[in-house]
């Protein structure tokens, strides 16, 4: 996929903002932090706050160098959570929002395994099973009528089946949380169109102009009365929130 990073930065800033409310399990004496999926960088500069060294990785090239223009003094690398070569290098390996776009959990959290010190910590938040359901209904349904499948790319899990993940690449489970978070876009009526170009983006650049703004119309119709109260369009997410470490 390919992010249009400063469409995502202007519009999109809650992403990181939100996980700014997983800084606080950051332990106190961790020298140093990777941030898996870093974006545009926001969340690495207040990790960088909280220890010696941190580390910024995204699969994204155009949201490294988006990254690396804003904080120039931090370490952003363009590198996949499923390739990464680390090994014993970090207290904490942090993520926000990045998970569900990451086919093989297992993998992943072999990956994370391997790059943590001894004892150290994984602090992640992401997309959990049900999340954006409505949107992700109206989307295949609209994309249907208009003689196109819809070609599933998030992994959305359920708590049960990543928890067992997580056992298997031994992390001991210290908070593990399904909640709901709705959540309001910014550009009033145009808000959920504005949020489809990005997060939808690698279906919508295929299709004609006119194709995308019949899907985006069918969408709004579809998802209005449940998603757009007083002129703000408010998404149905769902996240889980983990907190674990490697065993002793």
């Amino acid at each position: 996929m390919q992010w249009d990073s400063l469409l995502y930065d202007k519009n999109h800033h809650f992403v990181w903002q939100y996980g700014c409310e997983l800084l606080k399990y950051i332990p106190p004496n961790s020298l140093s932090i990777l941030d898996l999926g870093c974006g545009s960088g926001d969340l690495t500069y207040e990790l960088s706050k909280l220890c010696q060294k941190v580390v910024g990785i995204d699969a994204s090239p155009e949201m490294i160098n988006l990254a690396r223009e804003k904080f120039p003094n931090l370490d952003f690398r363009v590198c996949e959570g499923l390739s990464m070569t680390f090994k014993d290098e970090f207290d904490v390996v942090f993520s926000n929002a990045v998970f569900h776009w990451i086919s093989n959990h297992n993998l992943l959290l072999g990956n994370i395994a391997k790059a943590l010190k001894s004892e150290g910590i994984l602090i992640c938040e992401f997309g959990a099973l049900g999340n954006i359901e409505s949107i992700e209904n109206a989307f295949k349904l609209a994309l249907g009528r208009q003689g196109f499948a819809y070609t599933m790319k998030f992994n959305f899990p359920d708590a049960d089946s990543f928890s067992k993940l997580l056992k298997q690449n031994h992390f001991e489970i210290i908070e593990l949380s399904k909640f709901d978070r709705p959540t309001p876009l910014e550009n009033n009526e145009e808000g959920l169109r504005i949020w489809l170009k990005q997060f939808f983006n690698s279906q919508l650049d295929e299709l004609p102009l006119q194709i995308q703004e019949k899907i985006f119309d069918e969408v709004e119709v579809l998802t209005k009365d449940r998603l757009y109260q007083g002129e703000i369009w408010t998404l149905d997410y769902k996240r889980l929130r983990v907190i674990a470490s490697l065993e002793k």
